[in-house]
C-alpha cells in the first residue's frame, strides 16, 4: 500500500492484504523478498491473462497480447530502503524458476524511469505503448522470440 498512487507512488489501483489473498486463493501466484527476522522486502504479482479483467490490463492485452501461454507480470512493489540491492533481479529469478520459458507481460507508466530501466536491465524489452486515461503505458515482455 506504500507504493500506491494516492500515497505518492507509482502502483496502480489498491493492493491490501486482502486482495492479494483472494488473488492467492484463486490460484495466482506471488513470489516474496524477506530480510532479517521475515521482513518483506518486496513482492511479484503475476496473474493468468484470462485472470485479471482490470480495465488497465485488457488494454494492455490488447495492444501485446503475448503467446498463448505469457502471463500477466505485475504489480511488483520493493520496500524503499531495499531497492537497489538486488531485491528485483532475486524476484524476478524465483519467477523465472515457477514458469520455466513462459513468457511475462507487464505495463509501467511512462513517467516511471526508474522501474523502466530496472525491467529493462532484467532483459525485457518495450514490444507496445498504449494510452489509458491519459496516461502513457509502456508494454515490455521477457518473450524468447524477441531475442
Amino acid at each position: 500500500m506504500a507504493n500506491s498512487g494516492d500515497r505518492g507512488g507509482m502502483l496502480l489501483g489498491q493492493w491490501p492484504r486482502e486482495a492479494i489473498a483472494a488473488r492467492m486463493a484463486r490460484g495466482q501466484s506471488i513470489v516474496v523478498a524477506t530480510g532479517e527476522a521475515g521482513r518483506l522486502l518486496g513482492a511479484l504479482l503475476t496473474s493468468a491473462k484470462g485472470f485479471d479483467d482490470a480495465p488497465s490490463v485488457q488494454a494492455m492485452l490488447k495492444a501485446w497480447p503475448g503467446s498463448p501461454d505469457a502471463y500477466v507480470y505485475g504489480p511488483v512493489c520493493v520496500a524503499q530502503d531495499a531497492r537497489g540491492l538486488g531485491v528485483l533481479d532475486a524476484l524476478y529469478a524465483m519467477l523465472q524458476t515457477l514458469f520455466p520459458g513462459r513468457e511475462a507481460i507487464l505495463f509501467i507508466r511512462e513517467e516511471n524511469p526508474r522501474s523502466l530501466k530496472a525491467h529493462l536491465r532484467l532483459g525485457m524489452r518495450e514490444v507496445a505503448r498504449y494510452d489509458f486515461g491519459g496516461t502513457v503505458f509502456i508494454v515490455l515482455s521477457d518473450g524468447a522470440e524477441l531475442g
